[in-house]
């Protein structure tokens, strides 16, 4: 089913109060906002600063696929020098969010609708773990490596997720340790199995033709 409207109320109110709460990771800017390079300045309008990519979401069907609609600096200009950014993150029942990295923001997730379970490994390899459900809000550090989950059987989730950074960045575990050439024989004794479930786990990350 589509989202409610006090799912929707939800949203807003996370879009509202999240930048407040943002922690931020990137450099200050001396100006109030950064203009795009070759755009004058004197033209610019409440519509640099309104970003309408999320409309969709607000009455779409349950997601059949993982899907994140981001807003950074890439799809958003106005965000440059702003230090914050979101993503919404929509997940079928059973499907996970990899386990991956910002290397420049903390993430705060705030899940709207359904349950996740989620978790993030310290620099002492210490792993903390979390069961949410609709209303709360979890915090990833910045750099570390974490999950998320949706261990629904029947129902999907959806999460909005602010970052510190308008670029935050992803650096995805599996695809950087398996689809980037590192030898079967290190990641092999690395990750103490045999090459036959090394080249397996490869084949699953191979580019898509």
């Amino acid at each position: 089913m589509a989202l409610t409207v006090k799912q929707r109320f939800f949203l807003e109110i996370l879009v509202l109060a999240f930048p407040l709460s943002a922690i931020s990771g990137d450099p200050d800017i001396i100006s109030d906002f950064v203009v795009p390079m070759g755009v004058n300045n004197t033209l610019l309008d409440g519509n640099f600063f309104t970003f309408t990519g999320m409309r969709p979401l607000i009455n779409s069907d349950p997601p059949t696929n993982f899907t994140v609609t981001k807003a950074t600096m890439a799809e958003f200009p106005a965000l440059n020098g702003q230090s914050v950014s979101y993503a919404v993150l929509q997940k079928p029942a059973g499907s996970v969010n990899p386990p991956h990295t910002h290397p420049r923001a903390t993430e705060l997730l705030f899940l709207t609708y359904g349950v996740l379970e989620v978790g993030f490994v310290d620099t002492t390899n210490k792993l903390f773990t979390q069961r949410l459900q609709a209303g709360d809000i979890f915090a990833f550090p910045k750099g570390l490596v974490h999950y998320q989950f949706n261990c629904a059987e029947n129902d999907f989730a959806v999460a909005v997720s602010a970052f510190g950074s308008a670029a935050a960045g992803t650096v995805s575990v599996p695809s950087t340790v398996l689809a980037t050439g590192i030898d079967d024989e290190i990641l092999t004794q690395s990750f103490k199995t045999d090459v036959y479930t090394i080249q397996k786990l490869k084949a699953g990350f191979a580019p898509k033709a």
